[in-house]
């Protein structure tokens, strides 16, 4: 009986828990991820007789089940288990809550890229992102380290678009669609030559085309058409032409309309010419920046200054007429470059005997020039140090830059180097060169 006792005491000892001994804590977040505000439960299992929760934003809460909202961010929820003797143990889970947010154009065009773009929250790196048009999958892209991301897609039909991430929905964007609208139309033509408007729609089911045009100002009726349009525009005398294509569209497409400009011209013109023709000329060289005291139908000494000028930056023959090799290279011509691109300064091309006004980056006036005939004009980086209203001497306007070296009005400005060193210019344009240029101003001397 005794022996028994003592193997009862035995199994007592053995199998009770030790004094002092941690509870067991588990705990699990269901769901640990998802789309903010997030609604979370959280449930600790174990040998805890009580359960204490920080919540991780702040917040805490009691219980083995737990339900919150998260709102955007990351988050370490951490329970705390109290055993019945008092001991502690705590298990931890990461809940995260995203945010999506997607931004694009309210209307874009058939076919033309068109970009969408947004931002994972908080930033994930690599997480991969679908972009969707309405319901069907259009484009995926990886989030770079900041949790941004970038669609390019070329839209076919209106459509609301949505990034996805797993679970996460970014908001809509709503994208409404114009046509695409394809035109043909040279920006000029010789009179006598074939001048055709072509004008087409994508999709061609898109809607119907309305084709209004004026001649030098003066409208001519209208004409509609399907979804393909072909006019032939008279080029019997020089004009203006401006055209303007509208969209009457059809379905889901929103309506548009676009202006094109042509002009039907001279093939030669020189000085004492006038009509159209020379004030197209004029029109297109001040649209390149060439000096002109305007566009009057004329071709005076100004226009031959500008065309000359012209001729001289693009290697032409130096004849001061436009003729059709002249006109061919002005249709396609570009404002011309500076050498020097910062701040307000003067150029001087010795090798091609221009004089460029530049502002910043960009020409804002080319002028015709002749420098020293000998060559002696000096090269380098000046700047305005004299300026003189009116005449001195024979200086018309002169702003000097170098001892006696100026730019100055000359009644003699051939297409050559002919000064004694000084940079002339014609006399009309002089005063509006001295008024656009100050005291310092600098001026470069290069070829």
């Amino acid at each position: 009986m005794q022996r028994f006792a003592f193997l009862v005491v035995l199994l007592f000892v053995c199998w009770a828990p030790a004094a002092g001994a941690t509870p067991s804590v588990t705990v699990q977040a269901s769901p640990a991820s998802g789309q903010a505000p997030l609604a979370v439960t959280l449930s600790a299992a174990g040998d805890a007789v009580s359960y204490h929760w920080a919540l991780g934003d702040g917040t805490t809460a009691d219980g083995p089940v737990v339900q919150h909202r998260y709102a955007r961010g990351r988050y370490t929820a951490t329970v705390t288990g109290t055993g019945a003797d008092g001991t502690t143990a705590q298990a931890s889970v990461r809940i995260t809550a995203f945010e999506l947010r997607l931004s694009g154009p309210r209307a874009g065009t058939y076919g033309r890229r068109t970009i969408f773009k947004g931002r994972l929250l908080p930033a994930t790196r690599n997480a991969l992102v679908s972009l969707y048009a309405n319901e069907t999958p259009a484009r995926t892209d990886k989030t770079d380290r900041k949790g941004r991301f970038r669609f390019r897609l070329r839209p076919r039909f209106p459509a609301t678009f949505s990034a996805r991430f797993e679970s996460v929905v970014s908001n809509p964007v709503s994208t409404a669609l114009r046509p695409g609208l394809d035109i043909a139309l040279p920006r000029s033509a010789v009179i006598g030559h074939r001048l055709r408007l072509r004008a087409g729609l994508r999709p061609r089911r898109a809607g119907a085309l309305r084709v209004r045009i004026w001649r030098s100002g003066r409208e001519l009726p209208s004409r509609t058409f399907g979804g393909r349009a072909v006019v032939f525009l008279s080029t019997a005398r020089a004009a203006d032409y401006a055209v303007r294509i509208e969209v009457t569209p059809s379905g889901a497409f929103l309506a548009r309309r676009t202006t094109v400009h042509t002009s039907v011209y001279l093939p030669y013109l020189s000085l004492g010419s006038r009509g159209p023709s020379v004030r197209i000329l004029e029109r297109r060289l001040a649209e390149l920046c060439y000096t002109l005291r305007g566009a009057d139908m004329y071709y005076a000494h100004d226009t031959y200054d500008a065309v000359l000028a012209f001729q001289k930056v693009h290697g032409l023959a130096r004849t001061g007429r436009a003729d059709p090799a002249f006109w061919r290279r002005l249709r396609r011509a570009h404002v011309p470059r500076p050498r020097y691109r910062r701040g307000h300064h003067l150029e001087i091309d010795k090798s091609r005997q221009v004089l460029f006004e530049v502002d910043g980056a960009r020409v804002v006036r080319v002028v015709h020039v002749s420098t020293g005939a000998t060559g002696n004009t000096p090269v380098g980086r000046w700047h305005v140090y004299s300026k003189v209203v009116g005449w001195s001497w024979v200086l018309w306007y002169p702003m000097y830059f170098l001892r006696g070296f100026a730019i100055h009005g000359y009644p003699s400005v051939p297409p050559y180097p002919a000064s004694h060193g000084c940079v002339r210019t014609p006399m009309w344009i002089a005063p509006t060169l001295f008024a656009s240029n100050s005291y310092g101003e600098t001026v470069y001397v290069y070829y």
